[in-house]
């Protein structure tokens, strides 16, 4: 079969203009980015708060192994086969980091016959929202620094400034750098370092602004530092929120592109799922809510981090909850679940697939807490045997899911329609009532209690002496109440990625919080989680070229 760049590019795309026509929206609504992207204009979004949300699919999958599970692709492929029954819809998904793209990952433009388009330029710079986000980032740490060597009238202490830089690559040699070296002119020297740009609190504060004054009032409440007392210093307090909204104007407003069907996609915002709440933004969502009659969207990761901070960190600033739960698995990764190493995932093995089925059972079970009806959805690959598929069907009865097959990577539209069906029906016949993990009114301790014990399935959770010390900080502070935002390895349930399946009683460490104050949530971090990656040792770059008529190649 074609790679997925080949694909794409077999594809005659259709003006933006005209796809958008779909759905209620002129050209005078859109702000053109050549003939294929376009923005959505402050003055359409403003005319939409009147209108009722439509339906919400919320796409997730079980913990995600190098077997791979294909949420991008699954998503698209649905709202390809909503269209095609009838149903208007549209996608609202993130946008992809470079970092991942010249790195290993890839791109987050789905495949296969299942992608959103133009995709080589999605995967590269797009409409540069990404670079924006990295401007505002890195203005804020070159006013910081031009603080202190302007007097510190903050009297900021240089050894608590938390803020880093960033750069929307995967470079190793950034994570801890010496800064202000040479004369006092140059500054002062400190320790800093680099995240990458999808890891920046700006690019959470983005996804989850609601509009232009929230976005500066969510801006200003960023803490940046500690003085000498201890006392926190906000973005607020060096009076640059307005400056930084500037600089963000544009970035905030959502993008509009097409998949190889044609179906509307609105592709925004991508914060970390593992350090953040790995959601698209606010705003598309909302847009799109409002433009469709159904709207399909994707959470970051497995279910145990992207969708549970999708539903307690995002849903609260929808205008409707979800009222389906996709939950993607393959079975090559049930397998993997099961204790098959990658190498053998193309040999039958029916046992691997009862014993893996653990990691989705508990998924299921999860997602059903918060109140929506849940839908299982096999991406189905050419290896999986008749006997897997039907063992894999009876395990998905005997816990009362629906579950169907689909091919959209293969088959595009018509490789989802028995899966669009069967969520339309189940929509249709078990009304969502959804309901939050915890309390806004819990304690910080309470609520990462509640999320491992219920969530994950662990025993109890350990905090160290400096998570400690912090709680009580952050009493102090008021920032006791925020929402949790877990930072932990996405391949298991646990906080040790080796873990895989279904582990239970396991203790959870918190070694220490990050406050992320003008997003609205405050991180907690387990094991090691990685804020810059590095590159692998072929990095995906080494196979991308530029014909001499500008066309990409190799993108994957």
């Amino acid at each position: 079969m074609s790679s997925d760049i080949e694909i794409a590019q077999r594809v005659e795309l259709k003006p933006i203009t005209e796809i958008v026509n779909q759905v209620g929206i002129d050209s005078d609504d859109l702000e053109l980015y050549g003939k294929y992207k376009a923005k959505l204009s402050f003055e359409k979004i403003n005319k939409l708060k009147s209108q009722k949300p439509g339906k919400l699919i919320l796409v997730t999958a079980i913990n995600p192994t190098p077997a791979g599970e294909g949420k991008s692709t699954m998503s698209i492929g649905l709202a390809d086969a909503l269209n095609k029954i009838g149903k208007k819809t549209m996608i609202a998904l993130r946008e992809p980091s470079l970092g991942p793209v010249m790195g290993i990952k890839g791109g987050a433009a789905g495949g296969g016959y299942a992608q959103v388009l133009p995709m080589e330029d999605i995967n590269l710079h797009f409409t540069g929202d990404m670079h924006a986000i990295t401007s505002a980032n890195n203005a804020l740490a070159a006013l910081i620094d031009n603080h202190l060597q302007q007097g510190n009238e903050l009297n900021i202490d240089p050894r608590r400034i938390i803020w880093k830089r960033v750069l929307d690559l995967n470079d190793r040699a950034l994570r801890q750098v010496i800064i202000g070296l040479g004369s006092p002119v140059n500054g002062v020297p400190r320790e800093d370092g680099f995240d990458i740009t999808v890891a920046s609190e700006i690019m959470a504060i983005l996804c989850l602004a609601t509009d232009l004054s929230d976005l500066k009032e969510r801006l200003s409440n960023i803490v940046v530092a500690y003085r000498y007392d201890k006392s926190p210093v906000y973005v607020r307090d060096l009076k640059v929120e307005g400056a930084l909204t500037l600089l963000l104007k544009d970035a905030i407003k959502p993008n509009l592109v097409q998949t190889i069907y044609g179906t509307p996609a609105l592709v925004h915002g991508g914060p970390f799922a593992n350090i953040a709440h790995g959601c698209n933004s606010v705003i598309a969502t909302t847009t799109a809510l409002r433009l469709a009659d159904y709207t399909v969207t994707e959470a970051g990761f497995g279910a145990d981090l992207g969708a549970e901070k999708f539903l307690d960190i995002k849903t609260p600033n929808l205008p409707t909850s979800p009222d389906a739960i996709v939950v993607v698995a393959t079975l090559r990764a049930l397998k993997m679940h099961g204790g098959v190493v990658k190498t053998d995932l193309n040999i039958e093995n029916v046992e691997a697939v009862k014993k893996g089925f653990v990691n989705l059972e508990r998924h299921v079970k999860n997602m059903r807490q918060y109140g929506a009806p849940v839908v299982v959805a096999i991406n189905q690959f050419t290896a999986d045997t008749d006997n897997e598929i039907e063992t894999l069907k009876e395990l998905c009865q005997s816990i009362n899911v629906p579950v169907e097959l689909a091919s959209v990577w293969e088959n595009g539209a018509d490789g989802g329609l028995d899966l669009a069906k069967t969520i339309v029906q189940t929509i249709e016949q078990t009304p969502a009532t959804y309901q939050k993990l915890y309390q806004d009114n819990d304690s910080i301790q309470k609520k990462i209690e509640k999320i491992v014990q219920t969530i994950y399935g662990g025993k109890s959770v350990q905090f160290s002496s400096k998570a400690l010390n912090q709680l009580k900080q952050f009493e102090t502070f008021g920032w006791d109440k925020l929402p949790v935002c877990m930072a932990k390895t996405q391949y298991s349930f646990s906080d040790n990625p080796s873990l895989l399946g279904a582990p239970s009683d396991f203790e959870i460490t918190i070694r220490e919080f990050v406050p992320k104050t003008g997003a609205g949530f405050i991180v907690a971090l387990t094991g090691d989680v990685m804020t810059m990656p590095g590159l692998p040792k072929k990095p995906a770059a080494l196979n991308m070229d530029v014909t001499s008529n500008g066309s990409a190649v190799g993108l994957f």
